[in-house]
């Protein structure tokens, strides 16, 4: 190492200490990466790569490099990559010192820990998450680190853990260091894929350490004050996200303020599948926002709204109280569009204040964004005046809260040009009037040379001396000239600088004075603007807080306008939510194909749903007809409800549900090595584990994954455990073609058959989508068959296997009636002659075995239907 260049040696001794980081050395105008790093970044930046021969043995030094004014698209390119960035600036001015320049990494961009706003999705958290596993409890943390959004949670499994990091979707997952070797996310590597894993020190999560880094960093007394005292767990969660910011950060992230704690137990809880089936946030098929409820809902015009809805429908609420504050406001709204339209328009040019404060606190604001705060800031008294008559709790809370800000309004006005440029080192940012040494500097620049002329006149017109000139050279700067013939007449305060053959050149103190000023007049606006920027920002970063609280409050607003500006156009009601047990609705629609399907009528439906005679629904009928659509509609009116939505339907009345569980369609996971059939399992035992009388299930088609035998008994033995086992007795919608099911009506008295009502015409079926009582009598597999375009000669024969396997499983000679049709030859007789009529014998023996006594009325039909067959 001692061959090196001093700077090389610089660069090793720094990418030493980030070994899992790109380093982006600041030399210049450019950041410079070498060695494997250079390699790895031109092939992911597609930039050229070159060498340069300065290795301690001669050999070349692969390296690439980036203008540093232009960087921030390729950290994204190569953090969108999976790769972390280490930025290294030098910390000295290279003017002022001999030898190397002193270099310090100043942070570390991380996948979960991005800030440039052309990286981040507007309406998307950008998550880091912490998981901590202790003996019994799982510890949960995740933050944003470009909004300040910092929660922490415990969950009692490590599957509820996973469970969080599915709904929250970070890009980055910290864990304990043990974990690496350990083969960290092997639990659930379809959740960790596609994620940055990072790991941190054991000692990290010692329990002092923990307490002592969310005492210092929140400024609390002590954990609990900080909301998290009760989570050991969580707490160690906490301390790894605040550890590896410091790590990471390097400064100042005072937006952070504030933790939220919260309990699972707090929200109706919604499982992975659950979310993905009932298509929440993304579409199963293509996974675009576009289709899904979210993208039904979401008319926020801000940013931070958008984000905030996205919160609201993966954690609706369980609390009534709250609940109903948030219908007071919707119902408000919706009553009165011109309120509601006024709310929107002063929300609409309110730019994301969130990510402007995080941007601010972390010292990597422009002028722009300040200016992007203070536009959004001017609107506020509007808004507040628009919002001064409301009459609901909620939004009258909300208006109380919005702080004006305008001190901060009134700095940025006061200091920053209305349209500043977007480079911070070249001048033009802070306004006229700011700062009088400024303007001054300014003054000096832009009349340079009218200062000059005015001088001379007045020299001239003190001194008589009419050939007296002001002129400037390189080596002695601004000077005044005389001729020999009218030294006599120079003033006293006159100093020589200068004997030529026929003039003397001189200064005075006010051109010195002038001079010093004019020739460092660019170089000292620049530094002096920029000084003055920095200045601007803290000062308002000091009020990140105050600037954090008018966000949320704004972003609430615009959450609770969009709910009710979607209620007004789709005629959604406002839903009766209570402490009850039923669930009813009339004329209920599934919101988003309702949306999506303009061209057709949507059919309605009914539903009631209790713990008492309608606990259970077995729903029968055909493919296509609307089962799951039914099924899904009302999931989703239950959970519009419970964010604080209006629902679509004529009306509805809601009990307060804890879970929504639904097993809807399936498919394998080949990361997890499980079949369709092992997936459709798992989440039916977890169904089974953790449903309550108070949770709602969704049943599609359980048991289709394998014989059919096998699945009408796991079926029935599913809809008898819910409906029998007190602890697990949840409303359940139970969707099924096996037709066997609908007996269960007969021996439980808290299950009810239903089916989608369809109507034959010239064997076609018409699909009415009309839910009715009682069940169906046919699938209409073969219908639905015909119009999925399956060739004619295929609808036919399955018509023919139909109606053999109808009359029964075997024809004469021992041939399965399955295999008969009319293309198939007759049955040869068997060349062994039979001693008995063997048909005749096995009617005789069944009708001998029957114990008539003990048949119910239904068994006996189903009995007699038997024997039919058997003749």
């Amino acid at each position: 190492m001692s061959e090196l260049t001093p700077m090389m040696r610089q660069y090793l001794e720094i990418k030493a200490d980030h070994p899992d980081a790109i380093l982006f050395f600041r030399l210049g105008d450019f950041y410079e990466m070498f060695l494997d790093d250079a390699v790895k970044a031109s092939r992911i930046l597609d930039i050229t790569l070159t060498s340069r021969n300065k290795g301690g043995d001669g050999a070349d030094i692969p390296l690439c490099g980036v203008p540093f004014h232009s960087a921030a698209p390729y950290i994204a390119k190569l953090v969108e990559a999976g790769e972390k960035v280490a930025i290294c600036e030098q910390v000295e001015d290279p003017k002022s010192v001999k030898g190397i320049v002193k270099r310090e990494v100043v942070k570390v961009v991380t996948p979960g820990l991005v800030i440039d706003a052309e990286s981040l999705s507007p309406k998307e958290n950008n998550y880091l998450l912490s998981l901590f596993p202790g003996p019994d409890r799982w510890g949960v943390a995740y933050l944003d680190l470009s909004t300040g959004d910092f929660r922490v949670t415990e969950t009692d499994s490590a599957d509820a853990a996973w469970a969080e990091v599915a709904c929250v979707n970070p890009r980055e997952i910290l864990m304990p260091l043990s974990f690496r070797d350990g083969g960290a996310g092997s639990e659930r590597p379809d959740l960790a894929a596609g994620r940055m894993l990072s790991y941190v020190d054991e000692w990290v999560y010692d329990a002092e350490y923990a307490e002592r880094m969310v005492r210092n960093h929140f400024g609390v007394a002590s954990a609990e004050a900080a909301g998290c005292g009760s989570m050991d767990c969580g707490l160690r969660a906490v301390a790894a996200v605040l550890h590896y910011l410091q790590q990471t950060q390097k400064g100042d992230v005072r937006h952070i303020s504030y933790l939220q704690a919260y309990r699972t137990q707090e929200f109706l809880v919604l499982d992975e599948s659950s979310r993905r089936n009932l298509e929440l946030n993304a579409t199963i098929g293509d996974g675009k926002r576009r289709g899904s409820l979210l993208g039904l809902l979401d008319r926020t015009v801000t940013a931070m709204g958008g984000r905030k809805l996205k919160q609201w429908i993966n954690y609706p609420l369980v609390s009534i109280e709250k609940i109903n504050e948030r219908l007071d406001a919707v119902e408000e709204l919706v009553a009165d569009a011109e309120f509601r339209q006024g709310v929107r328009a002063a929300l609409d040019g309110v730019y994301d204040l969130e990510r402007l404060n995080g941007r601010i606190s972390l010292a990597s604001a422009s002028a722009k964004d300040l200016v992007a705060l203070r536009a959004s800031l001017v609107r506020l008294p509007s808004l507040i005046a628009l919002l001064t008559p409301a009459a609901s709790t909620l939004l009258a809370r909300l208006r109380d809260g919005i702080d004006l800000l305008a001190d901060v309004e009134e700095l940025i006005g006061r200091g920053i040009v209305p349209d500043p440029p977007f480079v911070l080192r070249e001048g033009g940012i802070i306004a006229q009037g700011y700062h009088s040494e400024l303007d001054e500097l300014r003054s000096i620049s832009r009349e340079g040379k009218g200062f000059i002329a005015r001088l001379e006149a007045q020299e001239k017109a003190r001194t008589g001396i009419s050939s007296l000139k002001v002129r400037y050279n390189k080596v002695f700067g601004y000077y005044i000239e005389v001729t020999k013939s009218n030294l006599s007449a120079i003033p006293d305060d006159y100093i020589r600088r200068q004997t030529l053959a026929n003039a003397e050149r001189f200064i005075t103190p006010e051109l010195k004075e002038y001079e010093e000023k004019v020739l460092g007049a660019e170089d000292r606006i620049v530094e002096l603007e920029y000084a003055l920027f920095q200045d601007i920002r803290q000062r308002v970063a000091a009020q990140g807080e105050r600037i954090a609280r008018t966000a949320d409050r704004l972003a609430t607003l615009d959450v609770l306008a969009a709910l009710a500006d979607v209620a007004h156009d789709h005629r959604y009601v406002r839903p009766t939510v209570d402490e009850g047990d039923a669930i009813v609705v009339t004329g209920g629609r599934h919101p988003v194909v309702e949306a999506l399907n303009r061209s057709e009528r949507f059919v309605a439906n009914d539903v009631q749903l209790d713990n008492g005679e309608n606990q259970l629904v077995i729903i029968t009928g055909p493919n296509m007809a609307g089962k799951s659509t039914f099924m899904r509609q009302v999931a989703l009116i239950v959970l519009m409800a419970q964010t604080g939505s209006f629902v679509p339907a004529d009306e509805a009345s809601i009990g307060v549900v804890d879970r929504i569980f639904t097993r809807v369609g399936a498919s394998d996971n080949l990361a997890r090595g499980q079949s369709t059939f092992m997936v459709e399992m798992m989440e039916t035992a977890a169904i089974l584990r953790n449903a309550t009388p108070r949770s709602l299930v969704v049943l599609d088609e359980i048991g289709r994954g394998t014989s059919t035998f096998d699945g009408v008994s796991i079926a029935w033995a599913v809809a008898e455990y819910l409906h029998d086992t007190e602890r697990c007795a949840a409303k359940t919608l139970f969707a099924t073609h096996y037709h066997e099911l609908t007996e269960l009506a007969v021996t439980r008295n808290r299950v009810k058959n239903c089916n989608v009502a369809v109507k034959e015409w010239n064997d076609q079926v018409i699909f009415l989508r009309k839910i009715v009582e009682g069940g169906a009598s046919h699938s209409y597999g073969i219908q639905v068959a015909r119009l999925a375009g399956l060739p004619q000669e295929v609808i036919e024969r399955a018509k023919e296997i139909l109606h053999n396997l109808e009359k029964g499983e075997y024809a004469e000679g021992g041939i399965p009636r399955i295999a008969r049709g009319k293309r198939a030859g007759a049955p040869k007789p068997s060349p062994q002659l039979s001693l008995f009529d063997q048909g005749d014998d096995l009617l005789r023996r069944r009708i001998a075995g029957l114990n008539i006594a003990a048949l119910t009325p239904l068994e006996a039909l189903n009995i007699l239907d038997e024997l039919k067959r058997m003749v």
